[in-house]
């Protein structure tokens, strides 16, 4: 029997870790005549998370990023081997763009933010590769809702505030990496005329999400509206609004809001010393007081410190 007549029902929808969802890594020797004879899906069931078992939290509790790094790449092509083999499975479609959405924000774009002042030219490249990768995501995102609704990821481009209304709350992972990988593909070229006018997207599922469940992963959705730049309809008023109501969902397990307020509220007033303060309250965070978050925090903290470092860069003008 061929594998894919194992296929899970499309509403086995599970909940994924976000912001910051990385992915598990197997040990697993591949080839074209191997994952043939596989049990595929239950493969595709593991590299997903479904079934709860958990194997994701081997890279949510690293400590050591630059580790995560280098491993992410086998994982994310292990992943794409595997889909081709079963090209519908809703959970692994959701959990490949959630990897190449991680990886190209963390891994390939911000890096190329601390490259612009020795090399604009590589700088740029990193930018264009993690613009490519996060289109990538967006394609698996897209391919996920359209296991339920064919035809919604081109209305959800072209129409999106109509397309958003028929989405519900069992879409909510696949809409966060849809919007977030989007989005981000948008600031890495803003000089993308085709794609910025197609910026109402991430916007209108945003305003969807929190609409279905505002709650959904710890207010995932609302830091996600913190980091939207005025182009896709953010300002620093909002971003506040969406900061305090992030921050009590989390329950402050999660610094990654203390980063985005500094960066899309403080820095943009020129309030240097509410920046400096918050930024240091993030750096003082203990580590292990929520280890199941250590991997994006420890990342928070690394930028915040970068950001500290270039404090006399970022503000020319003295608080008031």
């Amino acid at each position: 029997m061929h594998p894919s007549s194992h296929r899970p029902h499309p509403s086995q929808v599970r909940r994924r870790s976000a912001p910051l969802l990385l992915l598990p890594l197997f040990s697993l020797a591949i080839s074209g005549c191997s994952i043939k004879g596989m049990a595929v899906n239950s493969v595709a069931d593991a590299l997903s998370g479904a079934g709860g078992n958990g194997g994701s939290n081997v890279y949510l509790t690293d400590d050591d990023p630059i580790l995560v790094g280098q491993a992410l790449p086998f994982s994310l092509k292990l992943m794409e081997t595997i889909l081709q083999e079963t090209p519908e499975h809703e959970d692994l479609l959701v959990a490949t763009a959630a990897g190449f959405t991680s990886y190209a924000e963390m891994w390939v774009l911000r890096p190329s933010r601390y490259q612009e002042e020795t090399d604009v030219h590589a700088a740029r490249a990193q930018r264009m590769r993690a613009k490519a990768l996060f289109l990538r995501a967006r394609g698996y995102a897209g391919r996920a809702l359209e296991v339920k609704y064919p035809g919604i990821e081109p209305r959800l481009l072209m129409t999106p505030d109509s397309a958003v209304v028929e989405l519900t709350a069992d879409d909510l992972p696949a809409m966060y990496w849809f919007a977030a990988a989007h989005g981000r593909a948008i600031t890495s070229d803003l000089s993308d005329a085709e794609l910025m006018v197609k910026g109402n997207t991430v916007l209108a599922l945003l305003e969807r999400a929190i609409e279905l469940d505002e709650t959904w992963n710890r207010g995932a959705f609302h830091e996600l509206f913190m980091a939207l730049p005025k182009q896709l309809g953010g300002s620093p008023e909002k971003a506040e609004e969406h900061y305090q109501r992030a921050m009590e969902l989390n329950g402050g397990s999660s610094v990654g809001p203390m980063v985005s307020l500094a960066e899309s509220v403080y820095l943009k007033r020129q309030d240097r010393a509410n920046f400096t303060r918050i930024l240091n309250e993030v750096l003082a965070f203990d580590l292990d007081e929520h280890p199941e978050n250590r991997l994006a925090n420890t990342l928070a903290q690394e930028h915040a410190a970068w950001l500290l470092s270039r404090i006399d860069e970022l503000f020319w003008m003295d608080s008031e």
